[in-house]
């Protein structure tokens, strides 16, 4: 395949843009070359700026869930910019999009929408705060929950340990308020609650991870996270910005059979525009303004034409839960494919899945937290990643990154995807 524009464009975008892109995993870093740029897709294609067609695999990390270009949230979308953009004040499809994902979700009561995972996070943990008048928060390294101060933060010389900023501009005050524990080491948990008896608002975490690959949680685990946080008094945040109308109508709630005290969604919920929300039961979200005492606001939070592509989406999967189970049959399809390529040609691999989500793991050890995701093969990634790139098919450019799949995927397209990787697999050994 040849990326000739795509190369001359990302020369350009560096001349504006810092790094040349607006999200830096766009920026091909991790895997080494150019990015590719875009110019339209549909169902389950992308159509690069060179012409050429690839099966995508990232559903623009997520959201797009029955595919590029879904016609009733295209539709949806068109009709209400017909109508105005952007007011400012209240619209009647809000309150349309709130009632529908809360009769789909269990254990909320409101919602309040915003305009990207971060800020859902960012939002959620205030709230915690607010409502529990604890300053300190419980996150797991390799867990990502955006961009916002509390959230960049790594693991210090132990479980126990205040983390340290890992990004500039992150001050000691914030890193000192934020607590690494291990994913699946409820022992990790455990000890932070020791050690820091009563000062704890809330626990955040991807109940089923996707930023370290895909981790599925042990259930030992997720649950003891529970009743510790019930007998603590702490909060328990389900960040399911990834999850979240992705595994089922109601999340990884639903589908773990574990209630959280708040969950946060982005992705799916905003049918491929830009949507955050947060949500709880009834007294907790009575702390936050206006009702409360917790300040939170946005200009274009709750924006029609996000609202409008949201409520599409979550329509068609309301009337049509079947395509959960659609999309989990694919993705064990393409995992058990992938796989069997990969072991009869003796290479080391983990195969990570749940339902839609899934990641591969060039490693001898499973892959159960981000210290098992690191020991990875990174060069035997890059390789992997670029081979079934020239093949035509476009998978995360990170080892880091869950796969997410889409309905309009058609098994034809997950056969030639197994069979692209029997075509490169010399280069991975």
């Amino acid at each position: 395949m040849r990326y000739k524009r795509s190369s001359a464009l990302f020369a350009e975008a560096q001349k504006f843009i810092p790094g040349g892109v607006n999200s830096p995993v766009r920026a091909f870093k991790a895997v080494g070359g150019d990015p590719i740029f875009v110019k339209e897709a549909k169902g389950a294609y992308l159509y690069d700026e060179d012409g050429n067609r690839l099966i995508d695999y990232i559903a623009s990390w997520g959201p797009l869930i029955l595919g590029h270009a879904y016609e009733p949230v295209i539709n949806a979308v068109i009709e209400k910019a017909k109508k105005g953009t952007s007011f400012g004040m209240p619209t009647e499809i809000e309150t349309q999009l709130a009632e529908l994902a809360v009769s789909m979700v269990p254990n909320i009561d409101k919602i309040r929408f915003v305009n990207s995972g971060t800020e859902a996070c960012m939002s959620a943990v205030r709230l915690a705060r607010g409502y529990t008048g604890k300053d300190k928060v419980i996150k797991f390294a390799g867990c990502y929950h955006g961009h916002s101060d509390s959230f960049l933060i790594q693991a210090g010389s132990g479980a126990v340990t205040f983390g340290t900023p890992n990004s500039p501009g992150v001050t000691q005050g914030t890193a000192r308020d934020t607590l690494l524990a291990k994913y699946n080491n409820l022992e990790s948990v455990k000890s932070l609650a020791v050690a820091n008896k009563g000062e704890i608002a809330a626990v955040i975490i991807e109940p089923i991870a996707g930023n370290m690959g895909c981790i599925i949680p042990e259930e030992s685990f997720i649950k003891g996270l529970r009743e510790l946080c019930t007998q603590e008094g702490i909060l328990l945040i389900f960040d399911e910005v990834m999850t979240g109308f992705r595994l089922a109508k109601g999340g990884a709630q639903e589908v773990l059979g574990i209630d959280a005290d708040i969950v946060t969604f982005g992705k799916v919920i905003g049918g491929g525009l830009p949507v955050g929300a947060f949500a709880a039961r009834d007294e907790i979200m009575g702390y936050l303004a206006p009702d409360g005492p917790v300040y939170q606001a946005g200009t274009l939070s709750g924006n029609p034409l996000a609202m409008s592509a949201g409520l599409a989406m979550l329509t068609e999967l309301n009337k049509n839960p079947n395509v959960f189970r659609s999309l989990a049959d694919k993705t064990a399809y393409l995992g058990a494919g992938l796989a069997k390529v990969l072991s009869e040609n003796n290479i080391p691999f983990q195969k990570n899945r749940f339902g839609s989500m899934m990641s591969i793991h060039f490693t001898d050890e499973p892959v159960v937290d981000f210290e098992s995701a690191v020991k990875g093969n990174n060069d035997k990634f890059k390789k992997y990643f670029h081979g079934m790139l020239r093949e035509g098919v476009y998978l995360p450019p990170s080892a880091f990154e869950s796969y997410f799949l889409n309905d309009a995927l058609t098994y034809e397209d997950l056969d030639a995807t197994i069979a692209a990787l029997s075509n490169i697999v010399d280069d991975l050994k």
